[in-house]
């Protein structure tokens, strides 16, 4: 093994950076035993990752932590026809088509997104019926569909008396949509 040696910052790179990179003076570790770096046997191993970690807050400036917190809760007291349809939903990752359940979107949660597709499913329960929930669900639905979303509102209904329609109509719907995120 070659002995390490300083390397000013104005000097060419030397052959023991290689791949051209720029001598910075900093010596990166790249995972092997030695100074800075700890050695973990399996048995601390298994112990630290069945420790609790704190969660982070926030993900990005645009989700406030009371949302995160919202939306974990609703994912944890998930109706019956919720439950179905994420168990549907998982399976079309297959497809390409990658699902979070209760996602924050904007100032709402909504049940399903395809970040992917920038596709919405909803599913709506009997409340959703009455003309005062239609209007705050018709402003919602312009609110997303400002920000480039799809929409798609499907009945509890469907879910449970006949999953594969579900199945069916989001694929129809997500081959229909352009990919959101093109590599350029």
């Amino acid at each position: 093994m070659k002995p390490r040696r300083r390397v000013d910052s104005n000097l060419q790179p030397s052959p023991l950076w290689g791949r051209g990179w720029t001598a910075t003076g900093v010596l990166i570790s790249r995972g092997g035993t030695g100074e800075g770096v700890k050695t973990v046997k399996a048995e601390e191993m298994t112990a630290t990752t069945n420790a609790v970690r704190p969660r982070r807050k926030t993900r990005s400036p645009a989700r406030r932590p009371v949302q995160i917190d919202r939306a974990r809760q609703l994912r944890h007291d998930g109706t019956e026809s919720e439950q179905i349809a994420w168990y549907l939903l998982r399976s079309l990752g297959l497809k390409g088509f990658k699902f979070r359940r209760q996602h924050p979107v904007g100032q709402y949660i909504v049940d399903f997104c395809c970040p992917q597709r920038r596709l919405i499913l909803e599913l709506d329960g009997s409340v959703h019926g009455q003309p005062s929930q239609a209007k705050k669900d018709a402003r919602r639905d312009t609110h997303l569909k400002n920000m480039g979303y799809t929409v798609l509102r499907l009945s509890n209904g469907m879910v449970l008396n006949a999953p594969e329609l579900l199945v069916d109509e989001v694929l129809k719907v997500a081959w229909s949509l352009p990919e959101a995120f093109v590599d350029e």
